[in-house]
């Protein structure tokens, strides 16, 4: 039963914030959305049940970090559709 509804949320996620949004046009376009989602789904999106951060980030802490000292840059993602943000070098 955990398996399915694992699922479930998944789709309802991508739902959420990508077909609700975003005109797919056939399989090449859906397989190319679907990449560059979930590379940002598991790099850059936060989760909230893991503490704002991304998967690959399981296991480690937050960084404490005053973003008033520093410069945010924003990246677009799926032709500006959502966004990463990461500290500027």
């Amino acid at each position: 039963m955990r398996g399915n509804a694992i699922c479930e949320r998944m789709i309802g996620t991508l739902r959420c914030e990508l077909f609700d949004r975003l005109l797919i046009v056939n399989e090449h376009h859906l397989r190319r959305v679907l990449t560059e989602y979930l590379q940002h789904y598991n790099t850059g999106r936060p989760h909230r049940a893991m503490a704002q951060l991304a998967p690959a980030q399981a296991g480690t802490w937050p960084p404490e970090i005053n973003l008033a000292e520093y410069q945010v840059r924003r990246r677009q993602i799926l032709s500006g559709l959502t966004s990463e943000y990461q500290i500027a070098a």
